[in-house]
C-alpha cells in the first residue's frame, strides 16, 4: 500500500510539473500580447497525499488595474481638451505671423493711411477694399475653424458612444462565457484577458469602476454612479448626432443632442455621471470651450462692424446701417455667429462689382465727388485705430483698438492652450508611470526560466520517485 501512494504521490508531483510547464510556457510566448495577464499555477497538498492542482491564477492587482484605468480617462480628457485649444490656437495666430487676424488688421491700417496719403489713386483705394476683404475672410476662417472644431466633437460623441454600446455588449457575452467555462472547471483566463481589454477601452471612454461578481462575472459602473453592466444586459447609451453645428445651436435649445440611458435622457446636471474620459472632453468642447471662443470672436466681428457702420465716420449711411463691414452682405442682424457672416460691403468691393471710389466719397455716394478728398479716408483709419470698449465683456481689457482686440484674442487662446497642455502633460506622465508599474507585474523572462527550471528538478525527481517506487513494487511481485 505504501509504494502504492508513493507511485501516487510521484505521478501528481509529474502532473503538477507538466501542467506548470504549459503556464511557464504559455507565459513566455505571450509576453508581448497587449492584455495578456501573468499566469500562475494553484497548488496544494492532498489529504490523500500528493499534489492537487487547484487551477491558473491570473496575477493582477485589482487596485493598480483601476487606478490605470483611471488615470487613462484623465489622460483621454485633457488630451482631448489640449488637441482642441492647440488648434484654435493655430488658427488665431499671433500678430507677427503672415495671414493672421492681428496683421491683417495691420495691413489695413496701412492701406488706408497710404490711401489717405493719395484719395485720387484707385490702385491705393482698391488696396483698401483688398485688405478689408481680407481681414473679413480671416475673421471667418477662425470661426469656421470653431464651427468644425464643435461639428467634429458632436461626431465623436458618436462615435464614442457606438464603441461604448459595442464593448459593453461585448463584455457581457465575455461575462456570459466565463461563467460557462468556470462551471466545467476549466481555465477561463483567455477570456478574462479579453474582458480586461474591452474594459480598458471603456475606461478611456467613461471612467468605470469594476465590482466582482458571482461565478467570475463583473459588473460596471462610471465613477460618478450610473450603472453600465449589472446582469446580463448593459445599459444602451443614446445619441444623436448633427450633421452640422452651428453657432446657434446649443443643448439648451434642444439643437444638439445630449445622452440618454435605456430612453431616460439625462439632463444637464445628470452629465457629471460621465465625467473625465474623452466623452466628457467631447462635450465639453461642443458645448462650453468652442462657444466660449465663438463668443470671443464675434465680439470682435461686432466691434469690428460697429466703428465702420456709424454715420459720423461715413455721413452718407443711415443710422443702423452697415458700412465698411456688413453683417453677410445687410445691417447687424445679432452678435452671435457674426463672425462667420462677417463681409466685406459689396458697394466698395470692385471684384463684386463695386467701385473702390466709395471708400474716399461714401458708401451710398451717389458720384465720385473730389480726388482729392480724404476726409473720409482719415476718419476709416481714426475708427480702426482708436480706443473703445467693447460692447461685450468676453474679450480681456476694458478698452482698446481693433489691433490690440485682436491681440487679446491670440494670447487668450495662447494661455489656454498652455494651461490645457501643462495638465494634459502631467495626466499622461501619471498615466505613463502607473503603466509602467502595472507592466512591471508582467511576464519577465528571467523569472519565467527560473520557474521552469525548478519545474525540470521537480519533475526529475517525481520521475526518480516513480521509477524507485516501481522497481520496488516490481521486486516484491518478483517473489512471487
Amino acid at each position: 500500500m505504501s509504494l502504492s501512494i508513493a507511485i501516487s504521490n510521484a505521478m501528481s508531483g509529474l502532473g503538477a510539473s507538466s501542467r506548470g510547464t504549459e503556464v511557464v510556457s504559455s507565459n513566455i510566448a505571450n509576453k508581448s500580447v497587449a492584455g495578456y495577464a501573468r499566469r500562475e499555477l494553484a497548488v496544494s497538498s492532498s489529504a490523500l497525499g500528493g499534489v492537487t492542482v487547484d487551477g491558473v491564477r491570473r496575477m493582477v492587482s485589482a487596485g493598480l488595474l483601476a487606478d490605470d484605468r483611471l488615470a487613462q480617462a484623465a489622460s483621454a480628457h485633457s488630451g482631448a481638451i489640449a488637441s482642441f485649444h492647440g488648434a484654435i490656437e493655430t488658427a488665431l495666430q499671433t500678430e507677427d505671423e503672415a495671414g493672421s487676424i492681428g496683421s491683417l488688421v495691420a495691413g489695413l491700417g496701412t492701406a488706408l493711411a497710404a490711401a489717405t496719403s493719395d484719395p485720387a489713386s484707385d490702385t491705393r483705394l482698391a488696396q483698401v477694399a483688398d485688405a478689408a476683404g481680407a481681414l473679413a475672410k480671416r475673421v471667418n476662417d477662425v470661426a469656421q475653424v470653431i464651427q468644425d472644431a464643435r461639428t467634429g466633437a458632436d461626431k465623436a460623441i458618436a462615435g464614442d458612444v457606438e464603441t461604448l454600446n459595442t464593448t459593453l455588449e461585448r463584455v457581457a457575452a465575455l461575462n456570459r462565457q466565463i461563467t460557462v467555462v468556470t462551471a466545467r472547471g476549466e481555465d477561463a483566463s483567455a477570456l478574462m484577458d479579453s474582458r480586461q481589454a474591452a474594459i480598458d477601452q471603456i475606461a478611456k471612454i467613461v471612467p468605470v469602476q469594476e465590482v466582482a461578481r458571482e461565478n467570475g462575472r463583473v459588473a460596471l459602473f462610471t465613477t460618478g454612479g450610473t450603472t453600465l453592466l449589472d446582469g446580463s444586459t448593459p445599459a444602451r447609451i443614446g445619441f444623436s448626432a448633427a450633421s452640422i453645428v452651428t453657432p446657434d445651436m446649443t443643448l439648451a435649445n434642444d439643437a444638439l443632442s445630449g445622452l440618454s440611458i435605456d430612453g431616460r435622457s439625462l439632463g444637464a446636471a445628470d452629465m457629471g455621471q460621465f465625467a473625465g474620459g474623452s466623452l466628457a472632453a467631447q462635450f465639453q468642447v461642443r458645448d462650453e470651450l468652442a462657444p466660449a471662443y465663438q463668443a470671443q470672436v464675434d465680439a470682435f466681428a461686432a466691434d469690428l462692424y460697429a466703428r465702420f457702420a456709424d454715420p459720423a465716420v461715413d455721413p452718407t449711411l443711415a443710422v443702423g446701417e452697415a458700412g465698411l463691414f456688413t453683417d453677410g452682405q445687410g445691417s447687424l442682424q445679432g452678435t452671435l455667429g457674426l463672425a462667420n457672416r462677417l463681409s466685406l460691403n459689396r458697394l466698395a468691393d470692385p471684384s463684386a462689382g463695386g467701385e473702390a471710389w466709395r471708400l474716399r466719397a461714401g458708401l451710398n455716394a451717389t458720384a465720385a465727388g473730389s480726388a482729392g478728398d480724404s476726409s473720409l479716408l482719415l476718419r476709416l483709419g481714426t475708427a480702426l485705430s482708436e480706443n473703445r470698449a467693447l460692447a461685450s465683456a468676453v474679450l480681456s481689457g476694458s478698452a482698446g483698438n481693433v489691433l490690440n482686440f485682436a491681440a487679446n484674442l491670440a494670447s487668450a487662446a495662447a494661455s489656454q492652450r498652455v494651461r490645457a497642455d501643462t495638465v494634459s502633460f502631467q495626466d499622461q506622465s501619471h498615466a505613463e508611470g502607473i503603466r509602467t508599474a502595472l507592466l512591471a507585474q508582467g511576464v519577465d523572462e528571467d523569472t519565467e526560466m527560473s520557474t521552469l527550471l525548478a519545474l525540470e528538478k521537480a519533475y526529475g525527481a517525481n520521475a526518480k520517485v516513480f521509477q524507485i517506487a516501481n522497481d520496488m513494487l516490481d521486486q516484491i511481485l518478483g517473489l512471487r
